[in-house]
């Protein structure tokens, strides 16, 4: 009985959103089922990717015990940390396929980038958070837009188009949450339509190549094309119901490219047909919606800031990814949450859900005196 009861306390003590928990599990299992099935009985490279899950949900578990406000003390350093780790890739990092994003330091390699999709948003958080009225004036709106190009323009020229888009979404989102006046925003968006030539002629030519062919994917089917055709392919094999778990013609005869990293939908799509896809959807909108109730039921303005900010860029990696494998937006390299092969964005993702379950269960213990 007296075990019984210290197990219920410790449980009590535990900085755990139960409900984000078990989407996040499910979402995990499905991801774990789909890479089995990518991976054509690569076991060594299962191994890998469960070892990684372990670690993350590990970092997550670790993180949702982090009081939130510790981060506004922290994140300065992390965020410097991270730019000064970028700046080292672009000397010293190693190059895979053509893109210096890595560093290797014997034990472990990773991306530096990943780092700056946590830190920046969070930085931007402790900048403009304030009372809900306080809305920020253009100083610190000017220097939130600094801070984030600056990350932006160094994860730009490794080059990685894909992460320096999602890492200035985070950040465009927090300063829109924050509370943007409209007239900023019709400016910005005036700014970018202008600048939609120089971005283009500051395109590599491979770059350009991928938003010609997402226009007309058959002008080179067999060349920058033959991502999307064969992905098509795939998704709409699928039909109703599927081909059924590690029957996929596509994607186990070799066609759908890079099927265990960024096209593993597609493979999805065509073994567990329209109703997995649904499924698959519905667990992604169920993490969304749970994110988002965070947010709005957070203690104060930083937590709320950062909760929306984490959720917003969660939903955009899903939305991206989809619509790039669908053939609506150009290839640009965004993984799966969950479902990509990958060690440090796995990492980084069950990361940034740690902070979101720190955001949900600080109110509650604020209130029974622990906080």
């Amino acid at each position: 009985m007296a075990h019984a009861y210290r197990f219920a306390r410790l449980l009590r003590l535990v900085r755990v959103d139960y409900p984000l928990l078990f989407l996040l599990l499910a979402l995990a299992l499905i991801g774990v089922m789909a890479l089995v099935s990518s991976a054509g009985g690569d076991a060594e490279l299962i191994e890998r990717q469960l070892v990684r899950l372990l670690i993350g949900f590990a970092l997550m578990f670790a993180l949702a015990s982090v009081p939130v406000h510790a981060w506004q003390r922290w994140v300065p350093a992390l965020y410097l940390g991270g730019l000064v780790l970028l700046l080292v890739v672009l000397f010293a990092g190693e190059v895979i396929k053509g893109a210096q994003r890595w560093l290797d330091i014997r034990l472990v390699r990773f991306q530096p980038s990943e780092l700056l999709k946590i830190a920046t948003p969070m930085l931007l958080c402790a900048l403009l958070a304030g009372s809900a009225a306080d809305r920020p004036g253009f100083s610190r709106t000017a220097l939130a837009f600094v801070l984030l190009a600056m990350p932006a323009a160094l994860i730009l020229l490794q080059p990685d188009l894909g992460t320096a888009f999602l890492v200035a979404v985070s950040g465009l989102f927090v300063i829109f949450l924050a509370g943007l006046q409209y007239r900023w925003i019709a400016l910005i968006l005036a700014g970018a339509m202008a600048a939609a030539p120089f971005i283009w002629n500051s395109l590599r030519e491979y770059q350009r190549q991928r938003v010609l062919v997402f226009l007309d994917p058959q002008s080179d089917p067999l060349g920058a094309g033959y991502h999307i055709i064969q992905s098509k392919i795939a998704i709409g094999g699928g039909g109703l119901w599927g081909k059924g778990w590690m029957n996929g013609t596509q994607g186990h005869l070799g066609f759908v490219p890079e099927r265990s990293t960024d096209f593993v939908f597609a493979v999805f799509a065509e073994e567990f047909g329209f109703m997995g896809v649904c499924v698959l959807l519905a667990v992604y909108l169920g993490i969304v919606v749970r994110g988002m109730m965070i947010a709005v039921s957070a203690a104060d303005q930083f937590s709320r800031l950062l909760a929306g900010s984490l959720t917003f860029s969660f939903a955009v990696y899903v939305l991206v990814n989809l619509a790039m494998v669908s053939g609506l937006l150009p290839v640009v390299g965004v993984p799966l949450p969950l479902l990509s092969y990958g060690g440090t964005s796995a990492a980084t993702l069950l990361a940034s859900f740690g902070i979101l379950m720190a955001i949900s269960t600080y109110r509650p213990m604020m209130r029974r005196g622990i906080v």
